[in-house]
């Protein structure tokens, strides 16, 4: 009797995908699950509540003046008879598209510098001490000269609307990117010592190629964690300018314009406050979350436990 060997051909498994053990790693995180769901709500709330609640924010109806919720106003009315939910949903479009766009900005920028400062080293004394010039700058006092001077002009030129919401996002993203451009520098000094860019340049890659295709996508994670928390630090900035009554125009609602329009009748009507403080205080929570999350995620030693 002779033994007969079998043999059986296991089929190698294709590598996981690295976002999915991103994935694995962010789901661990309750704060930042509980985040996500809360700004995708929010998000979807507020450009597709529109879609269901067509209540005009801008129309008056003077019978309806003060009233508190109803089934025709469930967050009711204001001092002139403005639906204040249909108000929260429309400066919920605005504030959020002025923290992305002026996130994207800033991470464009900061981004930008981080990069020539850390690769190029003649440049990195220039570009870091103006990075030190604009932290030491006082951004508040900074925010409101700029928009008392420009203001004006841009409203001529692009229109009322499109010229202020273009100089928000301007303002914020110019005054934002320093803490970006300080990270990214940090691992880009690190990475450009690493032996396959040392390889690299020493077969004579162009330095362009060499940081598109071997510094930026190693330095994707503080950048993805820098982007929510910029998402939070623009939404706060324009609802603080807006407060202060030099952001949007009066009858172009935001949520810090609704906190200043109920700020003198916050006696009578407290709840006029508690809607816009909430949703800007639960939304910037939650993009924190999630960059704390996005952080754990996207280190390998934590993710690896």
């Amino acid at each position: 009797m002779t033994d007969a060997t079998v043999t059986t051909t296991v089929k190698p498994k294709a590598p996981r995908n690295q976002w999915w053990d991103v994935w694995d790693q962010f789901k661990t995180h309750k704060g930042a699950m509980a985040g996500l769901i809360f700004f995708v709500f929010i998000v979807a709330a507020v450009y597709l509540g529109p879609l269901v609640w067509t209540v005009d924010p801008t129309y008056i109806d003077f019978r309806a003046r003060n009233q508190g919720p109803s089934l025709a106003h469930p967050f009711g009315a204001d001092q002139l008879g403005r639906d204040i939910l249909s108000r929260m949903l429309a400066g919920g479009q605005v504030s959020i598209s002025v923290g992305l766009t002026a996130m994207i900005l800033s991470l464009v920028l900061g981004t930008f510098v981080g990069v020539l400062a850390g690769y190029w080293k003649r440049l990195d004394g220039l570009l870091m001490r103006l990075t030190d010039l604009f932290l030491a700058l006082p951004l508040l006092p900074l925010l409101m000269v700029i928009i008392m001077l420009f203001r004006d002009p841009l409203r001529a030129l692009l229109g009322l609307e499109a010229g202020i919401f273009a100089l928000i996002v301007f303002v914020i993203g110019i005054t934002s990117w320093m803490q970006t451009a300080r990270i990214v520098r940090g691992d880009v000094l690190a990475l450009k010592e690493r032996e396959y860019v040392l390889a690299a340049r020493s077969i004579g890659t162009p330095s362009r190629r060499v940081v598109l295709r071997h510094i930026l996508p190693n330095i994707m994670s503080p950048i993805m964690v820098s982007a929510t928390l910029g998402i939070a630090n623009a939404i706060i900035t324009e609802s603080a300018l807006s407060f202060l009554g030099l952001g949007f125009p009066p009858d172009y609602p935001t949520w810090g314009r609704l906190l200043f329009d109920a700020k003198d009748m916050i006696q009578q009507y407290p709840e006029r406050v508690i809607w816009p403080g909430l949703a800007i205080s639960l939304t910037v929570l939650a993009v924190n979350y999630i960059g704390d999350g996005l952080r754990d995620a996207l280190d390998p030693r934590i993710r690896g436990r």
